[in-house]
């Protein structure tokens, strides 16, 4: 019988891994992690970018299905440049959105260009 290897991390060792893009640029590290309890899995990664120490920079709830694990590296690859990111809708430290409502989830899994995870 072949067993099949599937990557299994926790959270504790994600929080604070680097995100890039292909190109290598680094777009920021991993804040947090925001788990669906009722489906029972990770929805997205609270990824920060941009600022210096922690000031002026901007959160972006990405679904966790918009990047790849590079786990040799131990970062995360995300494919989008630097320009699209501070483009996109984030949120700051104090003002954190609703991650259960449906219809902002749409909206920001639409913008990365990938399916919603819970249909």
């Amino acid at each position: 019988m072949t067993t099949i290897s599937h990557p299994m991390l926790s959270s504790s060792t994600i929080a604070g891994d680097k995100v890039v893009n292909r190109e290598g640029e680094n777009l920021g590290d991993i804040k947090d992690l925001m788990i669906d309890v009722d489906q029972g899995r990770v929805a997205y990664a609270v990824l920060e970018f941009g600022g210096f120490l922690g000031l002026g920079s901007k959160l972006f709830a990405v679904p966790l299905s918009a990047m790849e694990i590079d786990p040799e590296n131990h970062r995360f690859i995300f494919d989008q440049d630097k320009e699209s990111l501070q483009n996109a809708p984030g949120f700051d430290k104090d003002h954190w959105p609703n991650f259960s409502d449906r219809v902002w989830g749409s909206q920001v899994h639409s913008h990365y260009g990938v399916r919603p995870y819970w249909e």
